[in-house]
């Protein structure tokens, strides 16, 4: 269901006819203003912000992050049969797009609890959202805006300013959250 690399729920060639929402955003016109408060309230209630890089790209930390993965995707509309830990390494971390600069997690104690992952995607000129999710638990606290706004960064790290993602088109959540954050939109 997903091309390389695989943290996300992109769409391959064999389902493009479900018409996935595509959606971009233009990084220098992104309002950090308006959503740093989401950063701030995740802070003061006790939720730490880092990317895989900061925290460590280990392998128990890659483990991590597929448990998380695997967790969070389950509630994707139509998303299938999560890959194999094998196969998630192999397409997530192994390909050339993987950067652990652009994966931002969300922390409760030691507790993984939230991803907004992002790939590298500077020589056709973006970043990819790959996938963005949080455990149920914690749904409905700005945790997934907190950490897409902590990961705003990243495509300036590439070199960038255009971030683009797809939906299934029933990932009413996903894509409202991502419109409410300035994404439109897109024909690519």
């Amino acid at each position: 269901m997903t091309q390389t690399p695989d943290i996300s729920q992109r769409p391959s060639q064999s389902t493009t006819a479900i018409g996935w929402v595509k959606l971009h955003l233009d990084v220098d016109v992104f309002d950090l203003a308006r959503f740093q408060p989401y950063v701030d309230t995740c802070r003061t209630s006790g939720i730490r912000l880092t990317t895989l890089s900061e925290l460590g790209d280990t392998p128990e930390h890659r483990r991590a992050l597929y448990e998380l993965n695997k967790e969070c995707s389950a509630d994707i509309p139509q998303r299938g049969e999560f890959h194999t830990y094998d196969e998630y390494h192999r397409r997530c971390f192994e390909a050339p797009g993987f950067d652990p600069r652009g994966v931002v997690l969300a922390l409760d104690g030691e507790a993984w609890i939230g991803m907004a992952a992002s790939s590298d995607q500077r020589a056709s000129g973006f970043v990819f959202n790959e996938m963005t999710g949080v455990r149920a638990p914690y749904r409905g606290r700005g945790i997934s805006v907190a950490m897409k706004t902590y990961g705003i960064g990243f495509p300036g790290i590439c070199g960038v300013s255009t971030v683009r993602t797809v939906h299934h088109p029933l990932n009413v959540s996903a894509i409202t959250m991502n419109r409410s954050m300035g994404y439109v939109d897109a024909a690519w």
